[in-house]
């Protein structure tokens, strides 16, 4: 490797910070946020760079001066004059003091990695120097795994080590239980929910050699279906489910982000066609759980939107089974953003309705003349086999036939399709152009902006 991954503890320790731009304001953060005694010296500073050094006098507003620099523990030069920033490097080297040139590795005896601060563990990703923008990019994966709270878990094993070194004898036995206790996932989940008395009691129960296996229940909405519209939690979730039970809507990709030795239940409802009834969900569920799983249930959007979400607490409430809800995209909002139809718009429409679509004997029972506002959005869910019965009410209500509508067919994924008319065209534009489900029907004149504010191209 090119680089040896070190630590420089530099807190109340003199830094050397060559420069005063944009550049070097970056620097004086990251800088300022490790309790750096922080010393610059350039011609001109930035105001931020001034509130961050804590000692006026610090501040030489001056160009460099081959000074000597054997009195900082660090230097960094952050100039766009490559020949300052060569200088700074020599002198640095000739007082053996670490020395960082920005984007200019050749000039370093140390680089300054892309960094994720969970204080106190903190993880860091290096190129060698040679992309920043690809290890940046490799940091905002592991974001996602990790997220704030894990600084809170590390100060928790933190405070619990001398009990351990206490209890247990050998260095295996130690290395045994802390890589137990941290694959109990609902022991990291209460710590980073700060639920203090529940991850002492899991502590105790492995520190005991008791074990602990306590199922739960994860409802997580996957969004639309683009995997990347996923919430942190979501993934962080997935991942540690035991098995998986997931619905026909779950995007391409949303899937594989499951662990590999997950089992994956399919659970999906199809029109007149269910693999599995929702009782015998709801069911599963609470057995899964109650045997120690940790299982994941993925719905398509948001489950507490048409999601029949609140039907599968109520059984684990009934249950006595400890579960979580994950709010995901709904599909409103994925396919109007993607289709570039604003549910909302100042000249259009002030609000903006979710309706279900979903029919029973062929008919469907709303208040039509509820739906007769047009500066109000009407959005409806699973209304492709309605298409024909909604656009009739609407327009029987009193609604104009000219009034727009869109369907938005596999929103958000590499094969999305709009397909755009009126109350009076539409059904003779779906049965040309044959949409298949899961489609979402956009109601009003917001539909008007699709053609100009469109920026998704499908695949």
């Amino acid at each position: 490797m090119d680089y040896l991954p070190v630590g420089l503890k530099l807190s109340n320790q003199p830094v050397l910070l060559v420069g005063g731009g944009i550049v070097a304001t970056r620097k004086a953060r990251l800088l300022a946020r490790a309790g750096a005694d922080l010393h610059v010296l350039a011609p001109q500073v930035s105001d931020e760079i001034r509130g961050l050094v804590l000692d006026p006098n610090h501040i030489q507003l001056s160009p460099w001066d081959d000074r000597p620099l054997g009195e900082y523990a660090a230097v960094v030069a952050a100039t766009p004059d490559q020949e300052v920033n060569a200088a700074v490097s020599r002198g640095a080297k000739a007082s053996m003091t670490p020395v960082n040139v920005v984007d200019d590795p050749s000039l370093c005896t140390f680089i300054i990695p892309a960094i994720i601060d969970r204080n106190p563990l903190i993880i860091s990703v290096s190129s060698s120097g040679c992309s920043p923008v690809l290890a940046r990019r490799i940091r905002s994966d592991i974001e996602t795994r990790y997220p704030e709270g894990y600084g809170e878990l590390a100060r928790y094993l933190g405070s619990r080590r001398d009990e351990v070194s206490a209890s247990l004898g050998s260095e295996n036995e130690r290395r045994y239980f802390w890589e137990t206790l941290l694959g109990e996932s609902e022991f990291i989940n209460h710590v980073l929910h700060s639920n203090i008395a529940a991850a002492n009691d899991v502590f105790q129960a492995c520190l005991s050699g008791d074990g602990y296996s306590r199922g739960a229940v994860y409802l997580i909405g996957a969004g639309p279906g683009d995997p990347e519209l996923m919430t942190f939690k979501a993934l962080r979730l997935l991942q540690q489910a035991d098995v998986v039970l997931y619905d026909r809507l779950i995007g391409d990709g949303i899937l594989e982000m499951a662990r590999r030795d997950a089992d994956k239940i399919y659970v999906g409802k199809e029109r007149s066609q269910h693999s599995m009834p929702q009782s015998e969900i709801n069911e599963n569920l609470a057995a899964l759980a109650k045997s120690g799983k940790r299982v994941a249930r993925l719905k398509g959007g948001d489950p507490f939107i048409f999601g029949r979400g609140g039907e599968e607490i109520e059984g684990l409430l009934a249950a006595g089974i400890d579960f979580e809800v994950v709010p995901g995209v709904t599909a409103a909002s994925g396919a109007a953003c993607y289709a570039g139809i604003p549910l909302t718009h100042r000249d259009h429409a002030q609000s903006v309705r979710f309706i279900t679509g979903h029919t029973k004997n062929h008919r469907l029972d709303l208040p039509w003349n509820q739906f007769l506002n047009e500066h109000e959005t009407l959005v409806f869910y699973m209304g492709l086999a309605g298409l024909g019965i909604i656009a009739k009410e609407l327009v029987s209500a009193g609604r104009d036939p000219n009034t727009p509508i869109a369907i938005v067919e596999k929103a958000t994924r590499g094969d999305q399709r709009v397909i755009a008319g009126t109350l009076s065209t539409i059904v003779k534009r779906a049965e040309e152009d044959s949409p298949a489900a899961p489609t979402l029907l956009i109601i009003g004149s917001v539909v008007t902006l699709h053609s100009s504010l469109r920026w998704f191209e499908p695949a």
